[in-house]
């Protein structure tokens, strides 16, 4: 009997997630290219009947069990255990083929138990990869500082399956990459849609790169990133050239609750917000995980309900949203005391009154400028 390998994605256990995890398919791609056994194990149970265990988990705040790094055939790997990515992937599994049918098992588990198929599109649809490596900007929130340059990683080609109608690119910094344009021409080759999952950063942003973006064949929203107030300057030119060759929907990630977690915070924050409603761009707010230790905890929670669903921030404001919270909660629940989305907004607007009155009430539909 050849022996038997257990991968175990510890964020879909824990948390659910999204995507798979790519270093498991390509591990899984080089293990049965060998004529090794297989199987993506969703839980910690009787892992002694396998000869290798690979946990890999993309989050911290993902929980293992305690002991599990104590088996001497266990190996970890991941952000989620190392801050700088633990160890590399050696080469030949790095480059190799994901095994985009490891989590064929489970989904099909989920979908018998009643979970619609479409909660899987991008573990069914999408060819993963890198297609460059590494970033200049070296940003303290950020766990990709192992490369300090942006380098070609591999051609299209290499994880590519035909068969799926869409790509992700999970690449640091694209477009400071000096071949970007080399790469887009990979890109539209395949005649398939694809998407930059990690955010474009938008600063590097000039007319050819502006073009060649809009007329290419991309998956869903363009998605840049506003991480500093203190690039408003550039971010607004950047947007203004954007808008000049699309008019397509585009989202920022907006992070906040890192530099501080008082009133200044929530008014930078506010402020890019601002900024990108004027572009006709919407934000997804991103709470760095210290926002939990602020006296304002609750408006950085309301914050990012508000921006992350598109159809309350696209009609309302964040006054009304707040409002609107408080009204559903009275009405249908007899008991209720009302919304804390209203309380924290009412209780924030007493003590900063200005900061309320500068951008409590701006609405998206009546901001665009472009």
């Amino acid at each position: 009997m050849g022996k038997q390998y257990a991968l175990i994605d510890a964020d879909l256990i824990d948390n659910g997630t999204r995507h798979p995890n790519l270093a498991l398919m390509k591990l899984s791609g080089f293990l049965r290219e060998n004529g090794y056994s297989v199987e993506l194990v969703t839980n910690y149970e009787n892992l002694t009947y396998f000869d290798k265990v690979y946990i890999s988990k993309v989050f911290s705040f993902t929980t293992i069990p305690e002991d599990i790094k104590d088996y001497t055939h266990v190996r970890v790997g991941g952000t989620g255990f190392f801050s700088d990515g633990g160890p590399s992937l050696p080469r030949i599994i790095e480059h190799h083929m994901p095994d985009y049918g490891l989590y064929s098992n489970y989904i099909e588990k989920q979908v018998n138990l009643g979970v619609k198929k479409e909660k899987f599109i991008d573990y069914l649809n999408f060819s993963i990869g890198f297609t460059t490596r590494g970033c200049f900007r070296q940003c303290e929130f950020c766990v990709n500082k192992r490369f300090t340059e942006i380098v070609l990683h591999s051609p299209v080609v290499e994880f590519l399956d035909n068969s799926r109608p869409g790509i992700y690119l999970w690449d640091d910094n694209f477009l400071g990459f000096s071949g970007w344009e080399s790469i887009l021409d990979q890109l539209d080759a395949t005649n398939k849609y694809f998407q930059f999952r990690q955010g474009l950063d938008i600063r590097l942003l000039t007319d050819q790169k502006a073009m060649r973006l809009s007329k290419s064949k991309y998956y869903g929203d363009y998605i840049f990133a506003f991480d500093n107030i203190e690039d408003s300057a550039l971010i607004e030119k950047k947007l203004a050239l954007w808008r000049q060759y699309s008019k397509k929907n585009t989202k920022l990630f907006v992070l906040c609750g890192y530099k501080s977690l008082d009133e200044i915070d929530i008014k930078n924050t506010f402020a890019r917000i601002k900024i990108l409603m004027k572009y006709s761009c919407v934000p997804y707010v991103m709470r760095y995980e210290n926002y939990i230790n602020s006296k304002y905890k609750s408006i950085y929670i309301q914050l990012a309900r508000w921006c992350n669903q598109p159809q309350f921030f696209k009609k309302m404001s964040f006054r009304q949203y707040c409002k609107a919270n408080q009204l559903y909660q009275l009405s249908h629940h007899s008991n209720s005391k009302g919304s804390s989305a209203y309380y924290s907004m009412i209780d924030f607007e007493k003590e900063f009154p200005e900061i309320a009155k500068e951008y409590f009430d701006l609405r998206f539909d009546e901001m665009a400028i472009q």
